[in-house]
């Protein structure tokens, strides 16, 4: 397939964006032209070009509310958004990450308050008891009472609020599902409003969330099934460990250990000093190193953010907590899923560990770069991964 940028991080965020297209939360149009302005590995022409595409969008939006136009309005709010969350991706370089993350943020409350003033779905806001606070989060469903079955999104580690929308609420709501999703720690709001920050103990966010659906009349709670993508690909399976009231779960992909990301990027004498708990020499000569490879900083800051440390030695002393143990694997009883991408370019090999050490019923779920579907999480293939993950679903917590 055409590359579009020789930088990996572009052409990765490029193949989501135009993923997205599959349920209109971006326009391949808008796409293209917005990325014919980029030169390869500017992250400052990223951020300006990706924001400039959403500015235009807003204004447009503005446009559509002022006629009359409610569905343009709302069909341009939500592509602005995923626009403005484009740009959140390099925005470290150019030191407005929060100022973006808020016009992104703004661009997704316009386009749920236009979409529930339309009518064909509702999308309710909803507050999941958390220790001493409430994370945010939504609920969607379409319009009609009874309880119905219910398919909970757990994002990845940096995934914006409009991937519930564009790789899991879209299509599950035409099944008659209800989707729920939360802000988890770490993740987006719950982060960027209330600094709360990652935690792998995600059964932490779950238990309190299946216990908030429990007391809603429109929630059949035999019927909750939780799908996770990306670093949700190992939560998921971490809190099912330790939540059964779940019918069905779904790891896109199946991740053991979420380390090896991070880790294998060490060479050797910087994994020496980890191992040695050597902090203020790890800290200096990763402080040294970064300043070589272009770009290698942003993205470390963009990973190090949810964590909440600025040291990189804690940084990578914390993930080393993120790993799946036997004894998580041997508590999990609901079905699960586990989809296994060809190209996997984060935690390759990870899907077929998580499912050869499962002992209840699990699928693993083969995509393949024949079919397009290559690639974590199958960025590129929006239509095939949604058929045979909800046909999945639809097996195992029929409507």
């Amino acid at each position: 397939m055409t590359a579009f940028f020789k930088n990996d991080s572009f052409r990765f965020a490029v193949e989501i964006a135009l993923g997205e297209t599959y349920h209109q939360a971006t326009d391949a149009g808008e796409i293209l032209s917005t990325i014919a302005r980029i030169p390869n590995g500017d992250t400052t022409a990223w951020v300006r070009e990706w924001s400039a595409t959403a500015d235009r969008l807003a204004h447009l939006a503005g446009e559509a509310e002022a006629t009359g136009h409610l569905r343009s309005a709302a069909a341009r709010w939500l592509r602005a958004s995923s626009y403005y969350a484009q740009a959140c991706e390099q925005a470290d370089a150019t030191g407005t990450f929060t100022e973006v993350w808020d016009r992104h943020r703004l661009a997704w409350d316009r386009f749920v308050d236009r979409t529930n003033a339309l009518g064909d779905v509702v999308i309710e806001r909803i507050a999941v008891p958390y220790q001493d606070t409430t994370l945010p989060g939504h609920l969607f469903r379409t319009p009609g009472t009874g309880p119905r079955r219910t398919l909970i999104y757990v994002n990845g580690s940096d995934g914006s609020v409009i991937g519930a929308w564009a790789h899991c609420a879209a299509a599950a709501l035409s099944r008659g599902w209800t989707v729920v999703t939360v802000d988890g720690p770490g993740q987006n709001a719950a982060l960027l409003r209330q600094d709360i920050p990652f935690r792998p103990d995600w059964e932490a966010v779950l238990t309190p969330l299946v216990d908030l659906l429990h007391t809603r009349p429109d929630v059949d709670t035999d019927r909750i099934a939780v799908l996770g993508v990306s670093q949700g690909g190992f939560w998921v399976p971490r809190a099912v460990a330790h939540e059964h009231r779940v019918a069905a779960a779904v790891a896109d992909p199946g991740v053991v250990d979420v380390s090896t990301l991070m880790l294998g990027q060490l060479p050797h004498f910087l994994r020496t000093l980890l191992d040695r708990g050597e902090r203020e020499k790890f800290d200096k000569d990763m402080d040294w190193g970064l300043t070589l490879p272009p770009g290698l900083r942003t993205s470390l800051a963009w990973r190090m953010r949810p964590y909440a440390v600025t040291s990189y030695f804690d940084f990578f002393t914390a993930v080393l907590d993120y790993r799946l143990t036997g004894e998580d694997l041997a508590a999990i009883r609901c079905p699960m899923l586990v989809t296994d991408p060809e190209h996997e370019q984060f935690w390759p090999g990870q899907s077929a560990q998580l499912a050869d050490g499962l002992s209840c019923p699990v699928t693993l779920l083969p995509f393949t770069a024949a079919e397009g579907a290559d690639g974590h999480c199958e960025p590129l293939a929006q239509g095939l991964r949604e058929e045979r993950i909800l046909d999945w679903l639809d097996d195992h917590v029929p409507a």
